[in-house]
């Protein structure tokens, strides 16, 4: 009995250690372990709550993923600041002098942390404006693919390969980004194609009219459009544009299968395809 009475008194006595003071308030070991607690608890369940909100109650009511990540992220950090504010009022730590930290820290993040306060500001700025949303296809600096994950500090986007790149936030508001779904979830993908001068202009737009037409990828509407660039140096140049839905995040393979089609339709109406032509003049004379 007396063993265990003196391990109670030990604990008692290594909980009232003071480790410092702040302010009027003594910080002490058993502070600290129910901070601990107290902020692995806040953040554990704030996540929760946003994983929650984002894969179960929203998709329900058929909102928009986008949205739905951006919300549910919003509500996170907004119940981790009010969690923190709770947590120490109830800790009894004097905020004044916190206060008083916070201040030094400011300083701190004015020397030393200002890329991460810069990429933290410029999330809440994206997930706030949502120039881009989970789901979006963006380019930025040659890197294109979809955004799978808006965090605090960075944004990961998911290549064609099935590479996670991890872009700063900062890079999405200080830099130019291509959203090709930031207003609708629908591209035009483009494509030249030359033929022989001998050809029909019409004849050929007509020939690859039908080839898009077929091609289950291609939506009706709006309709696809054939346009007569130029008369180039060896071929007459037409450029194919296209709308869809379905090749958003793969356009190069809707242009790949466009090509094997036309590339097919050709040869079956004995289309030719150019290739580049020179003509030589070489003369002769006395003295060279």
């Amino acid at each position: 009995m007396s063993t265990s009475q003196n391990i109670l008194d030990w604990l008692k006595a290594a909980l009232q250690i003071e480790l410092f003071q702040l302010g009027e308030s003594q910080f002490t070991t058993k502070t600290l372990l129910l901070l601990i607690f107290s902020f692995f608890l806040l953040f554990f369940f704030s996540g929760m709550i946003r994983r929650v909100l984002a894969n179960k109650i929203f998709p329900r009511y058929k909102i928009d993923v986008g949205v739905g990540q951006a919300i549910a992220t919003i509500v996170k950090y907004t119940l981790i600041v009010i969690g923190v504010v709770i947590i120490f009022q109830t800790s009894g730590i004097d905020l004044s002098a916190l206060g008083i930290l916070m201040g030094a820290l400011g300083v701190g993040i004015g020397f030393g942390l200002q890329h991460i306060t810069n990429n933290f500001i410029s999330g809440i700025i994206i997930l706030s404006e949502r120039p881009v949303k989970v789901g979006d296809r963006v380019e930025i600096d040659g890197l294109a693919g979809n955004i799978v994950k808006i965090s605090a500090r960075a944004t990961t986007i998911l290549t064609n390969d099935n590479i996670a790149v991890i872009v700063p936030n900062s890079d999405f508001i200080n830099k130019h980004v291509i959203n090709w779904s930031h207003n609708d979830k629908k591209v035009r993908i483009s494509f030249p194609v030359g033929v022989s001068y001998k050809e029909d202009p019409e004849r050929i737009r007509k020939i690859l009219i039908s080839v898009v037409d077929d091609n289950p990828g291609v939506m009706k509407e709006p309709r696809p459009y054939i346009r007569f660039d130029q008369f180039g140096d060896s071929s007459l140049n037409f450029n194919v544009m296209v709308w869809t839905s379905d090749y958003i995040d793969r356009p190069s393979a809707l242009k790949s299968e466009l090509y094997y089609a036309v590339f097919k339709a050709f040869r079956e109406h004995n289309v030719e395809i150019p290739f580049p032509q020179r003509d030589i003049h070489i003369k002769s004379g006395e003295g060279v």
